[in-house]
């Protein structure tokens, strides 16, 4: 059975700093595997925030460039998240996701393209 597991979120205020983890179980080692967070903030849809690929390179939303940095195990079986300077619009429910299969860059963000799902960890940002 897979497995997801977020932990970390929290209520902090802006300018501070968050450090997610999304623990997997149930899953082989697998070269197409990539791996993400996304988030979804009330009344809005689901986006992807980061993406990790199986041999390590990363990709990041222009909004959270340069405060977010995305990171995985050798293993595949932790995926973190360091949010940094974070902002009220950061707020939202954070969401761990793998995928089995390859996919285009473009393809990579889209949630539908994704296999398995963490419950969430909710991350407040406040003034």
């Amino acid at each position: 059975q897979v497995n997801l597991v977020e932990s970390g979120g929290g209520s902090v205020q802006a300018g501070g700093s968050l450090r997610l983890s999304c623990t997997v179980s149930g899953l082989p080692i697998g070269r197409d595997r990539r791996m993400a967070w996304f988030r979804q903030a009330p009344g809005k849809e689901r986006e992807a925030v980061g993406i990790i690929f199986f041999g390590g390179d990363t990709y990041v939303i222009d909004a959270v460039k340069g405060r977010f940095f995305i990171s995985k195990d050798r293993a595949q079986t932790t995926l973190w998240l360091q949010m940094n300077n974070l902002k009220p619009e950061d707020t939202g429910l954070y969401f761990c996701a793998v995928a089995l299969r390859g996919a285009t860059p473009a393809q990579a963000l889209d949630p539908d393209r994704y296999n398995y799902w963490g419950l969430g960890t909710q991350v407040t940002v406040s003034l």
